[in-house]
């Protein structure tokens, strides 16, 4: 099984950024919401949109592992998705943001969702 050594470094990175957000909020001395902070509210949008996208694009990734012989493409995709969210974390990190890396870390999330998606369906299909 590949997914789950993918996973492992993807938790790794979950805590890297839960971590770098709860430091801020001790640094700021705001406890609960963003207090209008620039800094903290993008802190706090990394983490969650890494939260929302990471653990449906792990399910598919082990589906796509099981029901194919998808290996190497597992790998790719595992891949894509890690490169996409420290993309993303970086563009969206910064207050004066560069979109480009927004723009990337997304296209490479949302195709490695999609490219599992799609593979799946045609398994089942065929």
């Amino acid at each position: 099984m590949t997914t789950p050594l993918y996973a492992a470094i993807i938790g790794l990175v979950f805590v890297v950024l839960s971590v770098r957000t709860l430091l801020l909020r001790r640094r700021l001395g705001i406890a609960i919401g963003t207090g209008e902070d620039p800094e903290l509210t993008r802190a706090m949008r990394v983490h969650s949109n890494f939260s929302e996208y990471v653990p449906l694009a792990l399910i598919l990734f082990y589906f796509l592992e099981v029901e194919t012989d998808a290996d190497l493409w597992i790998h790719v995709l595992c891949v894509s998705l890690i490169v996409g969210r420290l993309l993303h974390a970086y563009g969206v990190s910064q207050v004066d943001e560069n979109y480009r890396f927004r723009l990337a870390g997304m296209i490479l999330t949302l195709g490695s969702i999609i490219s599992a998606s799609t593979r799946l369906i045609v398994s089942y299909v065929s």
